[in-house]
């Protein structure tokens, strides 16, 4: 499992009220700062020396579509960057398993369930792995750990399931 989208760290205490289990979900990003600052030298280079060749052979117009170029891609990074905020933060203890997501633009909702009653279910496809994840119960259900790849989806679904299965053989 990959430490930069799924966060486990685990306690086992006794006593009612501590926690049980953690989990804190988050997008993987795979280009660090340092790599897009990296890869925007070389884009912008690549556009400036386009449109020099561009301006040289007289169709100076061109050239400004370049810079419309270095724009475009820097905004697409900065709404991928920002949506790369967003997480789920899964915590049981006991009596309670509670679901925090906190979107992008840092608004946070939370889901509250009983662990004992809670179950996860999966959705597999035999080729790719887990799909799907929601937490159900009483007829309510929460999607969970969409934008996480199959492996994570697969190693936090048996975590989760260990830690409900520990809950309810307490």
């Amino acid at each position: 499992m990959s430490d930069r989208n799924v966060d486990m760290p685990q306690t086992a205490p006794q006593a009612p009220g501590n926690v049980l289990f953690r989990a804190t979900l988050t997008p993987y990003r795979s280009l660090t700062p340092r790599g897009f600052a990296a890869l925007m030298m070389v884009v912008v280079f690549t556009c400036l020396g386009s449109a020099l060749l561009f301006w040289s052979m007289g169709a100076w117009p061109i050239a400004a579509f370049f810079g419309l170029d270095i724009l475009a891609i820097q905004f697409a990074f900065r709404l991928n960057y920002r949506s790369a905020r967003a997480c789920e933060i899964v915590e049981m203890t006991q009596e309670h398993l509670t679901v925090r997501r906190i979107a992008p633009n840092g608004r946070a909702e939370a889901f509250d369930f009983n662990p004992y009653w809670a179950r996860l279910e999966v959705e597999r496809v035999p080729d790719w792995g887990i799909i799907r994840m929601a937490l159900a119960s009483h007829g309510r259900r929460l999607a969970i750990g969409g934008f996480l790849n199959p492996d994570d989806r697969e190693s936090f679904a048996t975590a989760l399931t260990q830690a409900l299965a520990s809950v309810r053989h307490a």
